[in-house]
């Protein structure tokens, strides 16, 4: 039996040969005229025929070479019209849905001219500045609305574009509309293919005698569509004895292979994705710069051995998924197609001389202004796709895109791999894009050496970017400049052979000591918290210990805890928009906050006191402040495994340890309003990366310390482990006593003091008198930065680091900034 020919593909029949054949329609005109349409049948009252095109973009997936091209040909023939000097001065009018795309890519081949597309989409605080109506659409009402009015006032060219001219109707409403309060002296027409009779020709040359301007057409082809009297009545027949047929055929079960991927495309802060508003020659120069890396991730978010890929717009959003899918094919050698999401209703048939295939049905998902609505993707299912890349605006990604019934799942259905690029939708006069659905959480290998399953990082990627400053240069920004520690970071520390032996050395040692604790505390989570907690790790130093506990609970019983990472910054606190995705996808009252340790219980307070600022602005209850931690030396939590002050060997290192992640950033021109907190993923590391190491040696002693773990559990859980704060009593004694006055710039503990060594100017060292091994990594970095180290009595912790802002530049305060004296 021979395979019938895939959706989408070339067969050699004329697509538009099953409707010709039932209602008579037929089609006369240029040679290339049935190379460029086919027909279809579609619900419209007022036009039963659809002429599909093969080269917009919009129902037939096609090479975006071949798209882009016909429209910037197009462009270049306007050019060759107008001359530089009209061109320079020209403006392109695309109409929507279908010709936004096309119109954009008129308006790059015309050269320098502004882009504005209509709409249907009404925006928040933009004007209106014209208006008009589209006789046979199925959605009428288009928009104007343009950031800067004066773009239609003008008196150089309009470019009309369309994706087709049939009556001219459509050309005449505009063109009146706007003459009326916008008077020009030329508009030139511009179309794939013009299908007007004569007598609709006639009528356009009329109407430009009429108003007294010039009207130029421009086509890649011309015909005429040729059509039977009855052939509204007979189409409409038609289409409703196929859908009576295609309602009984069952849905299709789901293939796809997994959850849907988020690719960050990290779109130009402040560039608008399309023309709605409109688009400038400045915005087309950085378009173009920002196009190469963009593609480039999704080309690297593409499952291996991909051999068919559709890039997928939505709607109006048809230029932006057009350049990224041109640039894709540049890159992949996957075979590229693209083609954008529909309001328009197309009856499908399942036969090489019809134009339109298949179709996929699902809810409008962008909150239309009209209401709700289906809307329609042709032409993909069946179409022999490896992965789908959904490319949409950040209005329209909400929960209805993500619902069962949702574009993503209809698409799941027919093809095995579904990514989503949202693009942020530009408002004029914003600082910020339109709140989006938050993304999903970034995770391993992509970002972080480790495994996908053991942690999601609720954060945005910084990797591209540089933040780093030597220690010195670096703190001394913060106290001239005010700026905040979160604002940049540290260079990361490369730690000596010498250094690397020790903390080998301590993991062996304390391995089975971090077992029992990780055992521990996990038990006491699972007994007085939740059955089904939900980690959540204060990034980056609580990290490895929620991945700890999240093996632990595999080990001793079976389960797969959901964690996440998550920012937290002294003196701005935790990351809303994580609480907030948080709350979207679980009951915050699940959520277990697991930091590594305590030190004098500074973010213990910073979270409690964020926690408390979310629920007022957000209205959001449930979260519980309640850190759990491997070691408590501090006091100043109840869930904890310890509270011994040793050494946590993942306190030796910064992103070595941390599956390669730099500490989290905060910076107003980085992180907007509707972003996560950003970070780095330090993939040069690999080589020197002890993350895995590190995890693999302590829950491979978990067997061996399980029954201790059972016995210090049930000790703890009977214990009365209410915080006693001593630790920050001790932290405020020892500020008084060595003339220092602020508790922020002692770090007790072996993990802060660690700290302060690798990412700070420290004073000095206090070790308490007779600390042994513990301390050995403290002693070997002080010896390398020339800090002395002081033995104390009876010192609450095994030791304490010092920062003094006399001769230090790194000293902050309690809201993180530099303190003087």
């Amino acid at each position: 039996m021979t395979e019938r020919p895939r959706a989408g593909e070339p067969t050699g029949i004329w697509t538009g040969s099953w409707v010709a054949e039932r209602l008579g329609v037929g089609l006369t005109g240029d040679d290339d005229l049935t190379g460029l349409l086919g027909l279809a049948l579609r619900r419209n009252p007022k036009r039963a025929h659809l002429l599909v095109s093969n080269v917009l973009g919009k129902h037939v997936p096609q090479s975006p070479s071949v798209v882009y091209g016909h429209g910037f040909t197009l462009g270049r023939r306007v050019r060759d019209l107008l001359g530089a000097e009209e061109s320079a001065a020209a403006v392109v009018l695309g109409y929507a849905e279908t010709a936004t795309g096309l119109g954009h890519s008129v308006a790059d081949g015309l050269g320098p001219a502004t882009y504005l597309h209509s709409t249907r989409r009404p925006v928040d605080g933009v004007a209106q500045a014209g208006g008009f109506e589209e006789s046979h659409s199925h959605a009428t009402s288009h928009l104007l609305l343009p950031a800067d009015p004066a773009l239609l006032a003008g008196d150089g060219p309009l470019v009309l574009v369309d994706d087709e001219f049939s009556t001219g109707n459509t050309v005449l409403n505009t063109v009146r509309a706007l003459h009326e309060r916008y008077p020009r002296r030329r508009y030139v027409v511009v179309a794939l293919v013009d299908m007007r009779s004569p007598a609709d020709a006639g009528r356009l040359e009329e109407f430009a005698r009429e108003i007294g301007a010039r009207v130029d057409l421009v086509a890649a082809a011309s015909g005429t569509v040729l059509l039977p009297d009855d052939v509204l009545e007979k189409g409409q027949r038609l289409v409703a004895r196929h859908e009576a047929a295609a309602a009984a055929e069952p849905e299709p079960a789901r293939t796809g292979t997994g959850p849907v991927r988020r690719v960050d495309l990290r779109w130009p802060r402040g560039l608008p994705d399309g023309g709605r508003h409109g688009f400038t020659a400045a915005h087309r120069t950085r378009l173009e710069s920002a196009l190469p890396a963009m593609a480039a991730r999704l080309a690297e978010a593409l499952p291996a051995g991909t051999r068919r890929v559709l890039v997928l717009g939505c709607e109006e959003l048809m230029y932006a998924p057009l350049r990224l899918a041109r640039e894709l094919e540049q890159v992949v050698p996957a075979e590229v197609r693209y083609s954008t999401t529909t309001r328009s209703p197309v009856l499908a048939v399942d036969d090489p001389g019809y134009a339109i295939r298949t179709r996929l049905v699902f809810p409008a998902h962008d909150d239309p202004a009209d209401g709700p609505g289906e809307r329609y993707a042709y032409n993909v299912a069946g179409a022999g796709f490896d992965a789908v890349v959904a490319v949409v605006d950040s209005p329209a990604d909400t929960p209805a895109l993500h619902a069962p019934d949702g574009l993503l799942a209809r698409l799941a259905a027919h093809v095995p791999h579904i990514l989503l690029a949202v693009v942020p939708s530009y408002v004029p006069g914003t600082s910020s894009e339109r709140p989006a659905m938050l993304p999903e959480p970034l995770r391993g290998p992509a970002f972080s050496s480790y495994a996908p399953d053991e942690v999601g990082w609720l954060l945005q990627d910084l990797s591209d970017t540089t933040l780093e400053a030597p220690t010195e240069e670096r703190e001394e920004a913060i106290q001239k400049g005010g700026a905040h520690y979160a604002e940049s970071l540290p260079v990361e520390y490369q730690p000596s052979e010498q250094y690397q032996d020790l903390f080998h050395a301590a993991l062996r040692a304390s391995a089975a000591r971090l077992a029992q604790a990780v055992g521990a505390v996990t038990e006491l989570v699972l007994l007085e918290r939740s059955p089904g907690p939900v980690l959540v790790s204060l990034a980056r130093a609580g990290t490895p210990v929620g991945i700890l506990m999240r093996r632990w609970a595999q080990f001793r019983h079976g389960l797969d805890l959901p964690h996440y990472a998550v920012s937290i910054v002294r003196g701005r606190g935790i990351d809303a928009n994580a609480l907030r995705w948080l709350a979207d996808h679980h009951d915050p009252a699940d959520v277990v906050f697991v930091d590594g340790w305590t030190g004098k219980g500074a973010i213990t307070r910073e979270l409690a006191a964020a926690l408390r600022d979310f629920e007022v602005s957000d209205g959001i209850t449930g979260f519980d402040p309640e850190i759990a931690v491997l070691a408590d030396p501090g006091s100043c939590v109840r869930t904890y495994g310890t509270r011994d002050d040793f050494l946590i060997p993942s306190a030796c290192l910064n992103s070595t340890v941390s599956g390669l992640i730099s500490r989290t950033v905060l910076r107003a021109d980085l992180v907007g309003a509707h972003d996560f907190h950003g970070a780095k993923f330090y993939r040069e590391l690999a080589g020197a990366d002890l993350s895995p190491a590190f995890l693999d040696a302590v829950s491979a002693r978990f067997p061996e310390v399980a029954s201790a773990v059972d016995v210090l559990a049930k000790d703890l859980h009977a214990a009365d482990r209410t915080p006693t704060w001593e630790g920050w009593a001790a932290v405020e004694r020892i500020s008084e006593e060595y003339g220092i006055h602020d508790v922020n710039l002692v770090k007790p503990g072996v993990g802060e003091t660690t700290r302060v060594m690798l990412r700070r100017v420290p004073w000095k060292v206090l070790a308490r008198a007779g600390a042994g091994s513990d301390l050995d990594h403290v002693r070997l970095l002080a010896a390398q930065r020339g800090v002395p180290v002081e033995e104390v009595a009876d010192l609450p912790y095994t030791c304490v680091g010092l920062i003094h802002p006399r001769y230090t530049r790194g000293a902050t305060g309690a809201d993180g900034r530099a303190v003087t004296v």
